[in-house]
């Protein structure tokens, strides 16, 4: 099971570290250490070499993060919210709560990180000219930082979505033809076109003998899921354009009493009335909502001895909307947040809720439906 922790936070954006990142962090310090420095320095000893590749490593990944911070910034510099960046196997990943309002806000935003990779590469470019004669093992070090950082803004411009680079395509198209899903179509597109060459040159390094493939396959792999997700992700939101919180909430939703035992919850009025989500009141009033999830959330055998009150989500943390919030925002909310549901509320009268789940069976029946 992959974790994340937040180790910092700049510019009230989280920065957190998946667990996945560690694996990188480690083959890349390891690569260092027994290859390309023995061989850039091969009058030193073993133990100063792991040294270096360490702080080289960090190093690395701290351009890593720069390059998305510029990304966050304009962001929100064009009032998008930026609830994190996280450092994993593949890099960094900026979570941008919006999609870019036009194709110039778009353009300016992906543009920004490759410029930075840029700007980087060629100022440890120039620091390293510094270095010539004075200190060979720093010298080394600048010079390495400088090459990854030109290939890190190389890489990302590279016409894939939803890399950099995809998405300068996208706005492009996006600018031309006004029309938002059909530039989506066209990167995703180019994208996935990308991936598979990738997957090709990575299949034929194997075939060679050469286990470096494998990382190209994966890279491919990934690349191409996101393509198709950032595709999809568009194309529903587009398809919620003209849709209200009242077409996609699930209505007349039962009450609860918050004193009544979790186990007694489950067989009474899960499993017998087949209900997933309840209202939880005490004395006429509501104090909060209860959902399947939340009893997933604590162990079998203290079922018998938990209240309900006790794994409800209170009612001033409550994610709400009102019924006619339109679908996208709704969609928005839920991707954005890491939120389970959202509930439909006017005034003080809950309409109903809706979960991720509820908005893909509406999609698949509009699906069903304008099919011919």
């Amino acid at each position: 099971m992959r974790h994340s922790w937040r180790i910092g936070r700049i510019a009230g954006i989280d920065i957190n570290v998946d667990s996945s990142w560690f694996i990188i962090y480690f083959l890349l310090t390891w690569m260092l250490a027994t290859s390309y420095f023995p061989q850039s320095l091969p009058s030193y000893r073993g133990a100063f070499y792991w040294v270096i590749s360490l702080l080289t490593s960090l190093l690395v990944f701290a351009s890593v993060l720069i390059h998305e911070l510029a990304h966050s910034l304009v962001a929100i510099k064009q009032g998008d919210t930026v609830r994190s960046i996280t450092l994993f196997i593949l890099g960094g990943v900026a979570q941008i709560t919006e999609e870019p309002k036009d194709p110039v806000s778009e353009f300016v935003m992906a543009i920004a990180g490759p410029l930075v990779s840029f700007f980087l590469g060629s100022f440890f470019f120039m620091l390293s000219l510094l270095l010539l004669g004075v200190n060979d093992p720093l010298l080394v070090m600048i010079s390495y930082l400088g090459l990854i950082n030109i290939i890190l803004g190389v890489f990302n411009l590279l016409p894939g979505f939803p890399m950099d680079g995809g998405r300068v395509l996208r706005s492009i198209v996006w600018k031309i033809t006004g029309d938002l899903r059909k530039a989506t179509q066209i990167a995703s597109f180019s994208g996935r076109a990308f991936s598979f060459l990738l997957i090709s040159i990575g299949i034929f390094e194997i075939l060679q003998g050469s286990l470096s493939g494998l990382w190209l396959v994966f890279i491919g792999w990934f690349l191409h899921s996101a393509a198709v997700k950032g595709y999809h992700q568009v194309l529903m939101r587009t398809r919620l354009n003209n849709v209200t919180a009242e077409d996609l909430m699930v209505e007349d939703l039962k009450t609860v009493p918050g004193h009544v035992k979790v186990q007694e919850l489950v067989d009474v009025h899960i499993l017998k009335k087949k209900e997933r989500v309840f209202i939880v009141v005490d004395n006429g009033k509501m104090k909060g909502i209860v959902c399947l999830e939340d009893i997933k959330t604590i162990p079998r055998d203290k079922w018998k001895s938990t209240d309900v009150n006790e794994i409800m989500i209170p009612r001033e943390e409550m994610e709400i909307v009102s019924s006619d919030t339109d679908g996208e925002t709704i969609l928005a909310k839920l991707m954005s947040r890491n939120i389970r549901q959202v509930f439909v509320m006017d005034g003080n009268s809950i309409r109903g809720v809706i979960s991720s789940g509820d908005i893909q069976r509406y999609m698949q029946l509009r699906s069903e439906l304008d099919k011919k």
